[in-house]
């Protein structure tokens, strides 16, 4: 593998330099920025806090894929976006669903055979492309809040609304070489910055939970 083969994937490069993509890469801001707020707020919690670094990590991660958009930078930027869904699946198994520490991280293995059925299936859709994979993302958070509706209900509207934002993101991302002839600077960095909301959300739904009163949590 040619490690620092080019990558031109998105609407705003134009070229091989550094700054061909200056607002796909200074929006990614918003990871580090919406990381750096929410820090705070998660006194105590372990894995909400390893949630808000990897979100950082996140910024850093499509920042380097903006700029140098070279295969190790394409690496650099969808490495922290797996472990952050890996995390929350096993966050969100152990601590909304009460499961062992055992049962969720089996539910962290069962996300790869359940992506890679799903992926191939979406990729069938038109205008996705790429976008594909991750519409199973936001689907087992659609399922998760669908099968907490009972249980806890206040964190199923949290993430049903943490879904939504995710494929309102997951459209925009998709729509940015369609749109390119009528938008120059295309529609990707929305994806950052909608993202960065959504996955702040995400962190913002887990301390919820685990800081509501047994009796109210959700």
């Amino acid at each position: 593998m040619d490690w620092t083969h080019h990558v031109d994937g998105y609407c705003e490069r134009l070229d091989a330099s550094f700054w061909a993509e200056p607002i796909n890469a200074i929006t990614n801001a918003a990871f580090l920025i919406v990381a750096i707020l929410i820090w705070p707020r998660m006194k105590g919690l372990v894995m909400a806090k390893t949630l808000a670094a990897n979100l950082f990590v996140i910024g850093i991660g499509s920042f380097l894929f903006h700029t140098f958009a070279q295969t190790w930078a394409g690496v650099a930027d969808v490495l922290p976006i797996v472990s952050f869904v890996l995390l929350y699946i096993f966050a969100a198994t152990r601590e909304f669903w009460g499961q062992s520490t055992l049962r969720s991280g089996l539910a962290v293995l069962l996300f790869f055979p359940y992506a890679a059925a799903l992926i191939p299936l979406f990729s069938q859709v038109p205008l996705l492309g790429a976008s594909a994979a991750y519409i199973p993302v936001a689907l087992l958070i659609a399922i998760y809040a669908f099968g907490l509706r009972h249980r806890h209900p206040k964190t199923a509207k949290n993430l049903g609304v943490g879904a939504a934002l995710i494929l309102v993101s997951i459209t925009l991302r998709s729509l940015d070489e369609p749109l390119c002839h009528e938008i120059a600077i295309g529609t990707h960095y929305w994806w950052h910055l909608l993202n960065a909301v959504a996955l702040g959300w995400m962190i913002e739904t887990y301390r919820r939970h685990m800081l509501a009163p047994p009796a109210k949590q959700g």
